[in-house]
């Protein structure tokens, strides 16, 4: 049971308290002084709640509440004193004491204070990622709680044993002993065995995926010739084999931390990195690009800009045009849903949900605060998650949604069939509103009894949060221009700044304009920075090494020759691709599987458009982890608690809701797509 620390210098008191308090249930231990406390909360870690004494020899009341957050920051500390001022609140107020309260105190009172102070302990837990010991048990240590979970660590040390010890496979090493025979990946006939190697287009004739890694990361080693002379030699299959494994068993431990939250988020960052430098698969510098990628940028410019936006009141400025259709439950899933989907499909879906997150969050806790509610997570869980995964979905609509579907065009031009602009559309729009339908029921029907909220109209809590702040500010208005220009620089000029570049230049155009400080820009939630910083490493190491290639190649030769023919190959190409990319960013998908499939659609006789769309449209599921896709990160880190600051949507949340959503993506995808209006409008003539 957690403990209740008493700190008082009048002995009579103290005891008298403590036996009052244990009578009720509660379990205490005592200090006379503040020097006896400090060493007691650092040994003690039962200890949650403090009741303590303000006027005490030696230590004060304030200097001894300032050391005890220093070491237990979780700690509720109630301060009792009968020389109570103004002077003296503020004070502890400043130090973070949960309540300020006057000898003598009635009881009621007191026990009513130390629930509260329990109840916030635990909030103060999770804020601080400290893990919640809820028994002594051997059983319940194993399972431990959030960012301790001792048995997913034990599997995943397995897991990684197991594959760093095991002989490395041979259809892995056979894929890393083959040269590239031909010199344009356009050629006609069967094409290579390595044609889906991430870099297979820069290597050169004659390569293997050994030769062409060691050289271009400069990663050869020394040796020397049968006469002596040092030499540099390109590392071997067996030593390239060895990093792949690597790779395969960090993505898979590090999916597995992520799921269960056996370590917090940041460290299983820290810990890719770790395995990426102890291992060798790069050289430092290379590893740091990796882990410093656009989208990474991206998504810290985005969560410190969301900062400004709803610093100034914007927020709800922005809330009144996106959301004033939704006026109810059903309106939000079945009208603005869809059209979210669809504005996904033309515009960065991830800079609409950087904007649309802070709106939901607020309209959740001005929802709660109308209702005298203090927590609905299955609200929070709703809108974050159909939003997100809403978003997602707009991917298939145009080629303008990302840059899995330039990749998907740049393989199909190798092949001379590359869809305009138009025909994109034309086979990619019609699904994208159709499954935000379907996700908007699904949602529906499964949280409108769980949430606590029986009255849900956004549009209008929106209204009146935008009423309530008054006319817009000088404030407001520059960051609404700093806004616009950052998306006209996205639209306009991507191509050569990228996504982070036009942020990063917002971010201190709003600093020099004096919206926002740096301090603003400091307190972003900078573990989920880390952890796509970390997925978009794990997607390099894995591709460069030739370990995406096996699982591709290991997929597809699992195939029954049903599915490697007509609208078969293009179920498994997006079955594989819809899986794969929960995993891995979705360009690193599409271009380790785009190779592999399209080449197979030729030799089939069937359409490269049918696989080729499969693939791209597929590689938009990323529901089930928030390393899939920067909206999963960004929304994951605005659902927050504002008040207690614990994680409202959970990682388990992404993966509960999202394997459904994945199955419903690939169920509408074949069933309206595939075999529905695909074959109504079939598909040009190839030469």
């Amino acid at each position: 049971m957690p403990k209740i620390l008493l700190v008082d210098d009048e002995h009579e008191f103290r005891s008298s308290l403590a036996g009052r308090l244990n009578l009720r249930g509660h379990e205490t231990v005592e200090a006379a002084n503040g020097d006896d406390a400090v060493k007691m909360i650092r040994i003690d870690l039962e200890i949650d709640v403090m009741l303590l004494d303000r006027k005490m020899p030696g230590l004060s009341g304030e200097e001894t509440l300032k050391i005890v957050k220093e070491f237990r920051p979780e700690v509720q500390v109630i301060m009792l004193t009968a020389f109570g001022s103004l002077e003296s609140a503020a004070e502890a107020g400043r130090l973070d004491v949960f309540r300020y309260m006057e000898k003598p105190v009635d009881l009621a009172r007191l026990l009513e204070t130390v629930d509260e102070a329990r109840a916030q302990a635990v909030h103060a837990r999770v804020r601080y990622e400290i893990p919640v010991r809820k028994s002594t048990t051997f059983a319940s240590w194993l399972l431990g709680s959030h960012n301790s979970r001792p048995l997913f660590i034990l599997i995943g040390a397995l897991l990684m044993a197991a594959l760093l010890l095991g002989p490395a496979p041979k259809r892995l090493l056979d894929l890393l002993s083959a040269p590239k025979s031909v010199s344009s990946a356009a050629a006609i006939g069967m094409p290579d065995a390595i044609f889906g190697y991430a870099d297979y287009m820069n290597m050169n004739r004659g390569d293997t995926i050994p030769d062409h890694y060691s050289r271009k990361y400069k990663l050869k080693k020394a040796s020397s010739s049968g006469d002596g002379t040092p030499v540099e030699r390109g590392l071997t299959p067996d030593e390239v084999a060895r990093r792949a494994k690597v790779m395969l068993g960090v993505l898979m431990v590090a999916a597995l931390f992520w799921a269960s939250g056996a370590i917090p988020v940041g460290v299983t960052a820290l810990f890719v990195a770790a395995c990426m430098y102890l291992c060798n698969i790069l050289r430092p510098d290379d590893i740091a690009q990796a882990f410093a990628k656009d989208a990474v940028i991206f998504i810290f410019g985005v969560l410190a800009m969301s900062r400004a936006i709803t610093k100034t009141g914007l927020d709800r400025r922005l809330g009144i045009l996106l959301l004033g259709s939704a006026r109810n439950l059903g309106l939000l899933m079945f009208l603005f849903l869809p059209g979210l989907a669809v504005a996904c499909s033309f515009v960065s879906e991830h800079a609409l949900i950087a904007f649309l997150m802070p709106l939901f969050v607020m309209v959740y806790v001005t929802t709660l605060r109308g209702t005298g509610l203090k927590q609905d997570r299955p609200l929070m869980v709703l809108f974050v998650l159909s939003v997100c995964f809403v978003a997602n979905i707009g991917g298939p609509g145009s080629p303008a949604a990302g840059g899995r579907n330039a990749v998907m065009i740049g393989i199909l031009a190798d092949y001379g069939v590359a869809p305009s602009f138009g025909q994109w559309v034309k086979y990619g729009l019609p699904y994208v509103p159709v499954m935000a339908v379907v996700m908007g029921t699904y949602f529906y029907f499964v949280f409108r009894r769980k949430i606590r909220v029986k009255k849900l109209d956004v549009s209008r809590t929106v209204r009146n949060a935008s009423e309530r702040i008054g006319p817009m500010t000088k404030n407001e208005y520059i960051t609404a221009a700093v806004l616009v220009t950052v998306i006209l620089l996205w639209i306009t000029s991507c191509n050569s700044l990228g996504m982070g570049g036009p942020v990063i230049l917002g971010l201190v155009a709003l600093n020099l304009l004096r919206v926002m400080s740096w301090r603003d820009i400091v307190r972003i939630p900078w573990e989920v920075v880390f952890l796509y910083a970390a997925a978009s490493a794990i997607g390099k190491g894995v591709a460069v090494t030739g370990a995406a290639l096996y699982l591709a190649d290991g997929f597809v030769s699992l195939l029954p020759d049903s599915m490697l023919e007509g609208m078969g190959l293009a179920m498994a190409a997006s079955l594989f691709t819809g899986l794969t990319t929960n995993f891995m960013s979705d360009g690193a998908t599409v271009a380790a599987i785009g190779p592999i499939t399209v080449p197979m659609a030729k030799l089939a006789g069937v359409h490269p458009w049918t696989v080729g769309f499969a693939t791209a449209f597929a590689s938009s599921f990323a529901h089930m982890l928030i390393i899939g896709t920067p909206n999963n990160a960004i929304a994951y880190a605005m659902a927050k608690d504002p008040r207690t600051g614990e994680q409202l949507v959970t990682l388990r949340d992404f993966m509960k809701h999202g394997m459904v959503a994945v199955a419903l993506s690939l169920l509408v995808l074949w069933l309206w797509a595939f075999l529905g209006y695909w074959s109504w409008i079939g598909f040009p003539a190839v030469e």
